[in-house]
């Protein structure tokens, strides 16, 4: 068994323990740092709201330096938010990916790509759950529209888009309902083109200095007029179940202005009741697929995917913070995600995320996570803080909506 494999076992063995503990809000593999410098060294890394001294936490809750043999770390996480506030403008006559879009009880999220229906080759509009499906209270055919409601897009006039299906979320204390898979709709006899050759990809642009919103060359031009203005859906990026005994150390991920209270499981018992997510993910049929552009603003078209590893350079193009690079910090990331859902806060567990260095802020939340060096769709963005970043992978994604590049 390989060394990594070990990491990924033992992390599997311990995790629980980890999470039940006060403070730790994620668990990862990373590598391990020594006086704020990464070093070359694997190690399970527990993802904490913030750095606490030992004085300061009961036994219990402080982390041992090793798990039989394995070296752990803790990394300070701080406040991350489910990304839902980029350009925020009105784009037409050619909507391009990296803009503000959302359903239309959603204040605004980021439209991360275009991709085509596996079965009927169909192309739709990909996004977040909580950004085109209103954190599940939403029904098939709802409106969506570019830009976002918070963005002042409105009903009719900016409806660009309904949607097609979304993988539901499971929500801590919720009911298990299992959903059936949708019905598959019927071949299409041709997909209307893009704006764009889908054969011969144009050439990229080169992205310009990281501020906010950049000129773009090109047809594609925000009109003119389109106010823009801060809101968005936090989410609590802290361990949460009902009937807990300690106070809350919060970390908030990306979805509401006002952060839930998550409490804390406090045994691994606990720990295992929650249910786990490993996508938040949606895609909507355009109504009309000229009026969008398949290239990703500043990165060009999509030709494939890679899958994350640790150390690998990203960017990404959003609604809030526009063109920005990071690098993958942890991978097989557990994390608990807090949501303000329509019916209230509730929280949300993931697993198999992948964490990066800061690269997004609220209202990126949809965006596609692309490799530095080539135009390979890498994760779709769904969660961060000014220090960290959170996306899942994009072949779990594509796998979950069937749909395809």
């Amino acid at each position: 068994m390989s060394f990594f494999n070990q990491l990924i076992e033992a992390q599997r063995r311990f995790q629980l323990e980890l999470l039940a503990k006060a403070n730790v809000v994620g668990v990862g593999i990373g590598y391990k740092t020594d006086n704020g410098v990464q070093t070359d060294q694997l190690a399970i890394v527990a993802l904490v709201d913030q750095k606490k001294p030992e004085i300061a936490l009961h036994e219990s809750d402080r982390i041992p330096p090793e798990l039989q043999g394995i070296k752990t770390d803790v990394v300070e996480v701080g406040t991350v938010r489910a990304q839902n506030f980029g350009p925020r403008d009105r784009w037409r006559p050619v909507v391009p990916p990296g803009v503000s879009i959302g359903h239309y009880r959603v204040s605004a999220g980021t439209l991360g790509a275009v991709v085509r229906d596996r079965l009927t080759g169909q192309y739709l509009l990909l996004s977040n759950n909580h950004v085109l499906a209103n954190c599940n209270d939403a029904q098939t055919g709802d409106v969506i529209l570019q830009p976002g409601a918070t963005d002042h897009g409105i009903n009719p006039s900016d409806v660009v888009a309904r949607l097609e299906r979304f993988t539901p979320l499971r929500f801590i204390g919720d009911p298990i309902v299992e959903t059936p898979p949708p019905t598959p709709q019927p071949p299409a006899p041709t997909p209307d083109p893009l704006p764009h050759d889908p054969v011969t990809p144009p050439p990229v642009v080169t992205p310009p200095p990281p501020v906010p919103n950049p000129p773009l060359t090109g047809p594609s031009q925000p009109s003119t007029g389109t106010g823009c203005s801060l809101a968005g859906l936090l989410i609590a990026l802290g361990t949460a179940l009902a009937n807990a005994n300690r106070p809350p150390e919060t970390a908030q991920a990306q979805n509401v202005i006002v952060p839930p209270s998550p409490v804390y499981a406090t045994s691994v018992q606990a720990q295992q009741a929650i249910p786990e997510n490993h996508v938040d993910c949606a895609v909507a049929r355009p109504l009309n697929i000229s009026s969008f552009s398949d290239e990703v603003r500043y990165i060009g078209r999509i030709t494939g995917t890679r899958p994350p590893s640790l150390g690998m350079r990203v960017r990404k193009v959003g609604r809030t913070t526009d063109y920005t690079e990071g690098t993958i910090t942890t991978v097989n990331t557990t994390i608990d995600v807090g949501y303000n859902t329509p019916f209230g806060p509730k929280n949300a567990r993931f697993v198999g995320q992948v964490m990066t260095t800061g690269m997004s802020q609220g209202g990126d939340s949809g965006s596609l996570v692309v490799a530095f060096d080539a135009p390979l769709a890498v994760g779709l963005l769904f969660a961060g803080s000014g220090v960290v970043s959170l996306f899942t992978p994009i072949d779990r994604v594509l796998d979950s909506l069937s749909v395809m590049f």
